[in-house]
């Protein structure tokens, strides 16, 4: 019978030979090396990676973004969702595939993605930028966010650039500062070479940043990433709904229409931005095989909701969902009806009851 004793001198012996094994060689580093490639193209356009300004510019974002681990996976599990569609726009479009990591470097492919200088969406439109290109802004929608809609309007714009320098890699830097600060700063630097120009800090960086991106995600075997089968974000299967509402309706009546909790609906529908839709043609997105009934609840509900309004006025002791509860509505259309931003209401205040 083996002892109490020598079972932990066994435990400890092995314990010990385990840290050893594991332990880096004298003179070793624990954390691997890998070093940027020698040679890249963005856009079939070569990379002056030769020249050591250059070289060290892009070893800068390569270096931050090879060991970037959740990052690089977060963009490796989201790529498999959005890049196929990327991939088939920008071929039916003729546009080089290596604009798709432009959408990477702007919003990591989040719709939700906003900057402190006001830009949206997986592609980051400012609010000018994106009027300019068709995509709608108001109280309740902004298009910015809808990444079919902001796609294709990132694809002209981008275009446009290409068309107006000539170049794709400064048609980027326009698209990061804009075409007319990267027309002067040629006119007024006498250079038409983006890697020769000093422009602002962030689009200096930006292509780079661009650069690495492709690399990484192109090669993350040759970096130490392996993403398992299946763990990447699936393609959403969904249904695509046209139809023209007559006047406003709350967001949540369409989600329930739909048979989606309210989450989902803004989820897949980021675009709408406040809790009502404003009259208009509107296209939906519901999970696949919630289209027929989106299309058949709503035109019930279009030909139900009568847009005739009345008005409540407030008295002592009355609450917004007291009111609702009295008229059959809910607090949230209430809140919808009379742009209230939160559930307080005041004695004497008039509201809006729309039946």
């Amino acid at each position: 019978m083996v002892s109490a004793t020598a079972l932990v001198c066994a435990w400890i012996c092995g314990a010990s030979a385990m840290a050893q094994a594991v332990a880096p060689e004298p003179g070793g580093f624990p954390i691997p090396y890998y070093p940027p490639p020698s040679k890249m193209d963005l856009c079939g356009e070569p990379v002056p990676i030769h020249i050591e300004d250059v070289r060290e510019r892009f070893d800068r974002e390569f270096t931050i973004i090879v060991y970037s681990h959740a990052q690089v996976y977060l963009w490796l599990k989201r790529k498999e969702r959005y890049f196929p569609e990327l991939e088939k726009l920008l071929a039916q479009n003729r546009l080089p595939e290596d604009l798709k990591y432009v959408a990477v470097a702007e919003s990591d492919l989040m719709s939700s993605a906003a900057s402190p200088a006001g830009a949206k969406g997986p592609w980051q439109f400012i609010a000018s930028t994106g009027s300019r290109y068709g995509l709608s802004q108001n109280r309740e929608v902004d298009e910015r966010h809808d990444f079919d809609l902001a796609t294709l309007s990132a694809f002209e714009y981008l275009q446009d650039l290409r068309d107006i320098f000539q170049n794709w890699t400064l048609a980027i830097a326009a698209y990061n500062c804009g075409e007319n600060r990267v027309t002067e700063e040629m006119r007024k630097q006498k250079v038409n070479d983006y890697y020769s120009l000093k422009l602002p800090l962030e689009t200096e960086r930006y292509v780079f940043r661009i650069l690495a991106i492709k690399e990484i995600l192109q090669h993350p075997e040759r970096y130490g990433y392996g993403l398992p089968k299946g763990a990447g974000y699936s393609v959403q299967n969904l249904d695509r709904v046209s139809m023209t509402l007559p006047s406003p309706l709350p967001l949540l009546m369409l989600a329930e229409a739909a048979g989606v909790i309210y989450r989902d609906f803004k989820r897949l529908n980021p675009s709408y931005i406040g809790d009502e839709i404003p009259a208009g043609a509107h296209t939906f997105k519901v999970p696949a095989g919630k289209g027929k009934e989106l299309q058949a609840r709503v035109e019930a509900l279009k030909s139900g909701h009568k847009p005739n309004s009345s008005y409540h006025k407030v008295s002592k002791g009355e609450t917004l969902t007291s009111i609702a509860s009295r008229y059959n509505v809910s607090a949230m259309e209430l809140k919808t009806w009379n742009n209230l931003t939160d559930t307080n209401v005041r004695i004497g205040q008039n509201l809006k009851i729309i039946k």
